[in-house]
């Protein structure tokens, strides 16, 4: 089991002029499905191809051509509600949200207003403090992305890049559950990790493979506690929605600037308007795109070129059947299985490939020795020279192999680090570098007690000084250490040590 206490959020609170404020967050993250092809069409998703070279008939919305559906597009969408824990609807069906944007050919984009494929879930967001709670997630629709506007090509004029427009996007949508920046950020990492275990999406932020709209609004204390009760949202105050943010960091900025402006509106007895806005971090400030629409300045209609999407519940529970094991679910069984610590665990499970890379360490040996030289050695190592797991140079089989060289004793922890520098910068198996450039710890204590016989004949007063405050007989074992070239057994030396001083 997970380390963790269940309790309903502490909000972010922040001073004004005249009250404390608490903070009211609802995410919509737009989520790229990993699928090799677009929804309708069999246009490639490739990122970072050139610009309008991965555009099909269909997306180019040419006349005449009718939209296919993408099955696997589906059944990503169906896995990564299975993987929140979310209500499958077996009957769904795709809008047309209509409205004018030079990177969308359409006119219009193919979304699922009132008939989701992906009822209500819910994420399990763990917290700083080691408390952890459930956001809930409303719903789970498909729909088309737009294409690009590129501005800074020409002073004079505009471009547009369709490649991703007709890409599926899952948008997941959050109930206001979310009090704070920090929690904002933590939902939105745990929801990149599910979908990255899941295979569903990449997370891939930089690209624009994973973006959230982030609704913000703020309450007097005890407001939210009367929404709760009622439900009725007059008691969150007037949200205004940030649009497309692709970075944790700023994501928490964002909250926190627009928190402040709209207090400092309210006391000064003004009134919010609902809109989106922009985020600027060069001037950390929010600024207003449009005010806000409803479904209906979109005149959303049933799409007349679609049919309703039906789907076999032997399909799902066949998806289901086959779904890899999950954050939660695998730090759990790390924290059991290899006896590690609740914040060990967390730091394996962050990444799928960094799981899979401690599991292969730990296969057979100690796992919290295991965890320490992942975590502490390769891990510190890997980020100062800014690679990640999949670029170690030093592969599960090696760090395994070194480990085995500590646990049989035939090399010190010391020498270790050593051997892991010569692997990871030079490659090669352990155990033969150990062999070949005589790195291997002297155990005979035959010899150890000799070079320590004469440390001793030649330090009369330490000895005398040892004998009176023993916390001194470090300074023997260093220098046992020094006369060995660090090969010394370390436990050999300090049980001689003591030995001789006591004698």
């Amino acid at each position: 089991m997970l380390d963790l206490t269940y309790e309903l959020p502490k909000p972010k609170v922040i001073s004004g002029a005249k009250h404390d404020w608490e903070l009211v967050i609802g995410m919509e993250v737009h989520a790229q499905v990993s699928s090799n092809a677009k929804l309708f069409s069999g246009a490639s998703t490739k990122f970072g191809a050139e610009p309008n070279s991965n555009v099909a008939f269909v997306d180019a919305a040419m006349p005449g051509m009718l939209p296919v559906i993408n099955e696997f597009c589906v059944e990503q969408t169906v896995r990564t509600g299975l993987g929140l824990k979310a209500e499958i609807n077996l009957w769904s069906a795709f809008d047309r949200k209509n409205y004018f944007y030079p990177d969308l050919p359409q006119g219009y984009q193919i979304s699922q207003l009132y008939h989701p494929i992906v009822g209500e879930g819910e994420v399990l967001v763990e917290l700083g403090d080691g408390t952890a709670r459930n956001v809930r997630v409303e719903r789970i629709h498909m729909e088309q992305d737009a294409g690009k506007s590129i501005h800074d090509m020409d002073p004079n004029m505009s471009f547009v890049d369709l490649n991703r427009t007709g890409v599926c996007l899952m948008e997941i949508v959050s109930q206001p559950d979310i009090r704070g920046p920090e929690e904002a950020a933590a939902y939105i990492a745990k929801l990149r990790q599910i979908m990255q275990y899941l295979g569903t999406c990449d997370g891939n932020m930089q690209n624009g493979n994973l973006r959230a709209d982030v609704n913000v609004s703020v309450c007097l204390p005890g407001q939210y506690e009367k929404f709760q009760e009622t439900g009725d949202f007059s008691h969150l105050g007037t949200r205004c929605e940030i649009k497309n943010m692709n970075s944790m960091r700023f994501i928490q900025q964002a909250i926190e600037v627009e928190a402040r402006r709209q207090i400092a509106i309210i006391e000064a007895g003004g009134k919010i308007d609902q809109e989106t806005r922009l985020y600027d971090p060069d001037k950390g400030e929010t600024r207003s795109m449009r005010s806000k629409e409803e479904a209906h300045d979109y005149r959303y209609f049933p799409d007349p070129d679609l049919l309703p999407l039906e789907i076999e519940q032997d399909w799902v529970d066949d998806i289901a059947a086959k779904l890899p094991e999950l954050p939660d679910q695998k730090k759990s069984r790390f924290i059991s299985e290899f006896s590690l610590t609740d914040y060990d665990a967390s730091v394996l499970t962050a990444e799928v490939a960094a799981a899979s890379y401690f599991e292969e360490v730990a296969q057979g040996r100690t796992g919290k020795l295991a965890a320490n030289w992942v975590i502490n050695e390769l891990f510190g190592r890997l980020k100062k020279d800014d690679k990640d797991i999949t670029e170690s140079p030093v592969s599960p089989a090696q760090l395994g192999g070194i480990i085995d060289l500590i646990s049989s004793d035939a090399i010190s922890g010391k020498i270790a680090k050593d051997l892991f520098e010569i692997v990871y910068t030079e490659g090669g198996d352990p155990a033969e570098i150990v062999e070949e450039r005589g790195m291997k710890q002297v155990t005979d204590t035959g010899a150890i007690e000799a070079a320590l016989d004469e440390i001793i004949a030649a330090n009369p007063a330490q000895v005398e000084k040892a004998k009176e405050n023993p916390k001194l007989a470090g300074w023997f074992v260093g220098q046992v250490m020094k006369a060995t070239g660090g090969k010394a057994n370390p436990k050999a030396v300090n049980q001689l040590v003591a030995a001789k001083l006591k004698g």
